[in-house]
């Protein structure tokens, strides 16, 4: 069973404008990818099912081990099919490397689009365009509790 999409995608938004910092998780404040996904967890579901250990901008790449795609399998569950908003979305950023960028689908329609924390951008919501689309590997979504 899956959280309400309409609660997670009403969250993300929420945090729409927050500055990217790496490692950092609050609102307003500063985050990266994976603190955008770690603050609506706590926002929606409650405290986070794990402590997020430090990492380095390339971290698992020199390795080559799907370390965040791992972590999404164990705390995440598979999103079927179909796109719905507040599918949390992993990209691949470049062929042969780890897959290490994630979003939340806002919109699945007419237009769909995404929201994520961006290097140089912060949290923006973005068309999920067809460059973005290729660089989907997995998706999705939160469990109805952590």
């Amino acid at each position: 069973m899956t959280t309400a999409s309409p609660d997670i995608v009403a969250a993300a938004r929420g945090w729409l404008g927050t500055p990217y910092r790496h490692q950092a998780s609050v609102r307003g404040a500063g985050t990266d990818c994976l603190g955008l996904l770690r603050g609506v967890w706590r926002e929606v579901i409650g405290p986070e099912p794990v402590t997020v250990p430090a990492y380095s901008y390339d971290w698992s790449e020199p390795q080559g081990e799907e370390r965040l795609w791992d972590a999404a399998l164990a705390h995440l569950q598979d999103a079927g099919a179909d796109l719905v908003p507040g599918d949390v979305l992993l990209f691949r950023m470049r062929n042969g490397s780890v897959a290490k960028h994630l979003g939340i689908l806002s919109e699945a329609r007419e237009l769909p689009a995404f929201i994520h924390a961006y290097t140089g951008h912060g949290v923006v919501e973005s068309p999920l365009s067809a460059p973005w689309r290729r660089r989907i590997v997995a998706r999705f979504r939160f469990p109805l509790e952590g």
